[in-house]
């Protein structure tokens, strides 16, 4: 708590309802079926995934709730699905920049990763993915469709559906991790690319934990007929899903007031970004800054020679944490590239710390005495 958390990967905690999910928790603990904790082992409480399902049904995809699996936050549905589409070696495709979630389980799962750089306002650059889907025997791609992260933007539906196409002609399933779905900019929510899944292969990972209960740890994969054997994955693993945060999860969704609380969040968000970009604008003409169609995170370039590890260092000493961009890239590439949140009100706080953040980076200009290196990775 005595950072400035700029560099933190979740929202403000504050945003959450946080007396509506203890209400509901302790009602669902004073009313419990002791036989739950053994009813709701994998795949999940029924009550929840057939929520789940109907709001999928309300956005226009016909999801069979028998086919959800609920997992222990969206990372382990993402992880599952790796599992069932490969074996150790085999290539997996994932954007560059990516969340450096994803490359810790390909890492972990001793996967090997190809990165396909994005088109800025687009999406993950077509020509250069069927090129490797040409040269490798790509076993799986991760890729994010809407609020991708760390550059907030939305595949537009052409593209998402050019996507799933090419996808489709090779038959390389798609891991498509939708966390940040619900916290869109604009009047409708974004579809996944899995709308457009002509073959049926590819599984949907979601969770509620960046938009309604971060610390319940509840998320879930439509897996369709891979249902079963990510069942015996997860047994395997971690068991379950903790059944009473199932339990008041699928309480507040029958309920109703979730979507309230979407809105409110989303409007937050989306006011709480502007006002932090306009102030990096100011501060750092110089730089790219991100335009993101959602969420709650910032994207900087900078000069090629910027060094964000050492500027983390440096920020983290003025008790200030930033996300440098070398930890969204396998390679170590975006290195002159930083992730900042920006769901935290504007503070005098905060103000002082982007202005420590403005004087390291110049500190760090001064001791610049070549020109840039062409050929350094340019980033996004």
């Amino acid at each position: 708590r005595e950072l400035v958390p700029l560099g933190m990967a979740v929202a403000d905690p504050t945003l959450f309802p946080h007396p509506q999910l203890g209400r509901a928790l302790g009602s669902c603990m004073r009313r419990l079926d002791p036989f739950s904790t053994v009813a709701d082992l994998p795949p999940g409480n029924e009550a929840l995934r057939r929520a789940i399902a109907r709001r999928y049904a309300g956005e226009g995809m016909a999801v069979d709730p028998q086919q959800i699996i609920i997992t222990t936050g969206a990372m382990e549905a993402l992880s599952l699905s790796l599992q069932v589409l490969t074996e150790p070696g085999d290539w997996v495709v994932v954007e560059s920049p990516t969340f450096y979630g994803a490359l810790q389980a390909i890492e972990r799962l001793k996967l090997k990763v190809v990165e396909i750089p994005v088109i800025p306002g687009v999406g993950i650059d077509l020509a250069l993915l069927e090129e490797a889907l040409a040269q490798r025997p790509v076993k799986a791609c991760w890729l994010m469709g809407n609020v991708q992260h760390p550059l907030g933007h939305t595949m537009p539906d052409e593209h998402k559906q050019a996507l799933m196409g090419l996808l489709n002609r090779h038959q390389v399933p798609l891991v498509e991790d939708d966390v940040y779905a619900e916290l869109y900019v604009g009047r409708e929510r974004p579809r996944p690319i899995t709308h457009w899944d002509a073959r049926g292969e590819s599984l949907l990972c979601g969770s509620w934990t960046k938009c309604l209960a971060p610390g319940f740890r509840v998320g879930w994969v439509v897996a369709k007929h891979h249902a079963e054997r990510i069942q015996r994955l997860q047994l395997m693993s971690t068991l379950s899903t903790n059944v009473p945060s199932q339990l008041a999860l699928a309480d507040m969704l029958r309920q109703g007031g979730v979507d309230a609380h979407f809105r409110r969040l989303r409007h937050t968000l989306a006011q709480r970004q502007q006002q932090m970009r306009a102030a990096l604008m100011r501060l750092f003409p110089e730089a790219r800054i991100s335009s993101p169609d959602g969420g709650y995170f910032l994207w900087l370039e900078f000069d090629a020679r910027l060094d964000g590890r050492a500027l983390y260092a440096s920020a983290i000493e003025q008790g200030v944490s930033i996300a440098p961009g070398a930890l969204f890239s396998s390679q170590g590439q975006h290195n002159h590239c930083l992730r900042l949140n920006s769901s935290h009100p504007w503070s005098p706080q905060l103000d002082a710390a982007l202005n420590r953040l403005a004087d390291l980076i110049a500190r760090q200009r001064e001791t610049w005495q070549t020109p840039p290196d062409a050929s350094h990775d340019k980033g996004p």
